[in-house]
């Protein structure tokens, strides 16, 4: 008789979020496969879990994989879990899910905390439709060829970013996917959880006066629409003739203005106005 894989979700860092089922089947199962076995015995030994466990993760992943399945294939039933979260999101297990369904191997989710659907939920960007990214590549070049790959995505972007690549990174997202609308998270449900909503720009200027600590998730706007463009400009340049009428500003103050408030450079909201009077003078 075949086992069972289960794919189990744990706690970010608030040990309340491990489900009931979850810490059953933790307990009931044969074997534990993690990334880090004393991590993960910090969570069993909350909840008085026994289960023996073995280490799998990204640099034994290779050869951990088919010694596992030979278990599996022997009957006995093994829970796979990440040092947090969901598996495979961003961490190893791809190589064991996809081997036991090659095989037959029964593979069951027990769902549970993601960092990247957490942080979605409380952004206040769109979240009709993702796309997750995960950790960029460490080398630069790279890192800037993946972020030009979806530059163009309309759909909201998840990143995971470690604190000692915190701000490089968010100036190559920067400079590459422009002064979008961010949220950035860091420490999800631990202690010093804390919370960064506005421009990337204004973001990425708070956290260069804080000490990076954590692991951070970054929830980005997509790429604007060609519709949504368009409402933007005519937006840009009410809000320059808003802003002279109501602050009795000059043209150019008023431009500099909307450039810190909307986020936008000189050069576009320049633009926006100018077509704003070239559609009045049709």
């Amino acid at each position: 008789m075949l086992g069972i894989l289960y794919v189990v979700a744990t706690p970010l860092g608030n040990l309340e979020d491990l489900s009931p089922r979850a810490a059953k089947i933790l307990g009931e199962v044969d074997l534990i496969a993690c990334e880090d076995t004393r991590h993960t015995r910090k969570l069993l030994n909350h909840f008085a879990i026994h289960t023996p466990t073995t280490s799998y993760h990204e640099h034994n992943e290779d050869a951990k994989a088919p010694a596992l399945m030979i278990q599996l294939q022997e009957g006995k039933r093994i829970a796979l879990v990440s040092d947090a979260g969901t598996p495979l999101l961003s961490d190893p297990g791809h190589r064991l899910v996809q081997a036991c369904r090659e095989n037959e191997i029964p593979v069951y989710p027990v769902p549970g905390p993601s960092a990247a659907t957490a942080a979605l939920s409380v952004s206040g960007l769109p979240a009709h439709r993702f796309l997750f990214i995960g950790f960029l590549p460490r080398r630069a070049a790279l890192q800037r060829a993946m972020l030009e790959q979806v530059s163009q995505q309309e759909s909201t972007l998840l990143f995971y970013i470690s604190p000692h690549g915190l701000l490089p990174t968010l100036k190559r997202i920067v400079e590459i996917l422009g002064n979008r609308r961010a949220f950035l998270i860091r420490e999800m449900t631990k202690l010093h959880e804390t919370h960064y909503f506005g421009r990337l720009k204004e973001v990425l200027t708070t956290l260069e006066q804080e000490p990076a600590r954590g692991e951070y998730t970054l929830v980005l706007e997509g790429q604007t629409s060609q519709e949504d463009q368009v409402t933007s400009q005519l937006d840009g340049a009410a809000y320059v003739a808003g802003l002279i009428e109501t602050r009795g500003l000059t043209q150019k103050e008023a431009i500099k203005q909307a450039t810190q408030e909307l986020g936008l450079s000189r050069r576009e909201i320049y633009n926006q106005v100018e077509a704003g009077k070239a559609r009045r003078r049709e």
